[in-house]
């Protein structure tokens, strides 16, 4: 029983795989795909989704930390 649905699209996903390691026998192929896959990401960035996350989610906004010099710590 998969009371949670963890195993609700494992066949898509073994098909999926079965579609990666035929394209993986083909060099060029493989290369072109994956050259492709990385031209189409978008920019990551964990500070862009931490970022996101705040404002969008929790609802709060950076503050401003002033730069200090070792000297002012002591």
């Amino acid at each position: 029983m998969d009371n949670y649905l963890l195993l609700v699209d494992y066949a898509s996903y073994l098909s999926c795989q079965d579609e990666v390691d035929r394209l993986y026998l083909q060099p060029d192929r493989w290369t072109r795909t994956s050259i492709l896959n990385s031209a189409g990401m978008g920019k990551f960035s964990s500070d862009r989704t931490i970022a996101e996350y705040a404002s969008e989610i929790w609802g709060i906004s950076p503050e401003k930390v002033r730069r200090h010099s070792r000297q002012d710590l002591q």
